[in-house]
């Protein structure tokens, strides 16, 4: 696996993000007859939060995004992208186990939703995400505190203690 980093997203990445997720989006919408260029961009746009979102780096270059949004009872996992060269080797598993080893110790529950069709329910559901509730569009998961099917502590790929942990970064 590539030496990969997270580092707090600024506003200045709004941007890149929106472009990130319009490219990493764009099949499954089109599959769903969703995909409008001008609005996938919006959309992330308007709900981009830079203090609850990282950055995801390979050998320093930006290669995607993922945001923890914090509500009163939960953790809403959000804006998770990766470049498509970037996919498969590992790192959103990597960054998922550094996320949800940060929500175990608040013993937190995490929620999320991804299109229905997406490959990217698969690492959802190694990680202990369950289906909620479901439409014709998205499917909405949920993950309780240390779900079986986790990892175990510090066994998560690319971790090293010089890295930032999102636990950290608020």
């Amino acid at each position: 696996m590539a030496d990969w980093d997270i580092r707090p997203a600024s506003a200045a990445d709004v941007e890149a993000v929106a472009e990130l997720r319009a490219m990493v989006l764009r099949a499954d919408l089109e599959r769903l007859g969703r995909y409008d260029g001008q609005r996938v961009r919006q959309r992330l746009r308007d709900g981009f939060a830079p203090a609850h979102t990282w950055m995801i780096e390979v050998d320093g270059a930006p290669v995607g995004c993922v945001a923890l949004r914090p509500t009163k009872s939960t953790y809403w996992l959000e804006h998770f992208y990766l470049s498509s060269d970037s996919q498969g080797r590992g790192i959103g598993s990597a960054v998922l186990s550094r996320l949800l080893e940060r929500c175990d110790r608040e013993d937190a529950m995490v929620r999320l939703n991804v299109l229905q069709g997406s490959p990217a329910r698969r690492l959802y559901e190694r990680h202990g995400f369950t289906v909620e509730t479901e439409d014709e569009v998205d499917v909405f998961m949920v993950r309780h505190p240390n779900s079986p099917g986790d990892p175990p502590a510090g066994t998560e790929p690319g971790e090293s203690s010089s890295s930032p942990s999102p636990a950290h970064s608020d």
